[in-house]
């Protein structure tokens, strides 16, 4: 990139923000950041005042200072802005097949994401029936008991997976108060798996259900979670392939017959959902 002529009468939110993708650049990204003097040239601007933008920029958290080579890098809170962004825009995508999902199932559908050690129920569209499970929108469960949990962790490799399960591998089932829909739903949340039940007891359960997640495509629950219900979860992927959410459907046991088509379902309608958001299913 060769030095760029400085811009004219642009407002000083036009140069904070051509500092900004100066910085996420290939040679910013390569080097861990730039310099002041190196974005003077870039930008043709006095070093005296990006050096005061830079500051200014740093002390809002959108940029970072390296202490020892003392170079800016785009900042953590940059990346939770568009963070909310994306997810906002998952959720308005999400809403007319989450809503497809439960009308052509009959059942509760969930869009979830991963949150730490937990998954946060961020969309749900709840059953026709009049007896169904519930909604669980801003409620989190451990990701280790849940199919939508281990559904986000799929795409992550062995040694990922080992620091996070030795750090959150043990965490409640249900974090924070129970709300009343749950606690009059009818269905009870197990504080532990049943034994004949429990898919994932340790660390190399864990990673072989993910190995079969991989292969088919979804993820299967037999009354892990709750008495009396049973679920199918699959992968929502953006467009660099990453999974970023599940899409979830849970019901009481008696009323699906066939789980594995169940998961057949809600991974075709995750693909579907993954390739609005520029997902491509060849890549």
């Amino acid at each position: 990139m060769t030095a760029a002529q400085p811009r004219r009468n642009s407002s000083g939110l036009a140069r904070d923000i051509e500092i900004l993708e100066l910085l996420g650049e290939p040679e910013a990204v390569r080097g861990g950041g730039l310099g002041v003097i190196r974005i003077s040239q870039l930008t043709g601007r006095d070093k005296a005042i990006v050096s005061r933008t830079l500051a200014t920029l740093a002390d809002a958290g959108l940029v970072e200072r390296d202490p020892e080579s003392l170079t800016y890098r785009l900042g953590s809170r940059l990346f939770a802005l568009a963070g909310r962004t994306t997810e906002s825009r998952l959720v308005a995508e999400a809403r007319s097949y989450l809503r497809r999902v439960a009308q052509s199932t009959r059942e509760t559908a969930h869009l979830c994401v991963l949150r730490g050690g937990n998954v946060l129920t961020i969309l749900s569209e709840l059953s026709p029936h009049e007896f169904h499970t519930t909604g669980w929108e801003g409620v989190t469960t451990a990701a280790w008991r849940t199919p939508s949990g281990r559904v986000l962790l799929s795409d992550w490799d062995r040694e990922s997976l080992a620091t996070w399960y030795a750090e959150r591998g043990h965490d409640l089932p249900v974090v924070g108060p129970i709300n009343p829909t749950m606690a009059g739903s009818g269905f009870a949340v197990l504080s532990s798996p049943p034994e004949d039940k429990a898919v994932v007891t340790d660390f190399e359960s864990l990673v072989a259900e993910i190995g079969r997640i991989r292969e088919r495509g979804y993820a299967l629950l037999d009354e892990e979670l709750e008495r009396g219900v049973v679920g199918a979860s699959a992968p929502v992927r953006d467009s660099n392939g990453r999974i970023i959410a599940a899409v979830n459907v849970s019901a009481p046991k008696g009323r699906v017959g066939d789980l594995d088509r169940l998961g057949r379902f809600v991974a075709a309608a995750a693909g579907e959902l993954s390739q609005r958001l520029g997902h491509s299913p060849l890549r």
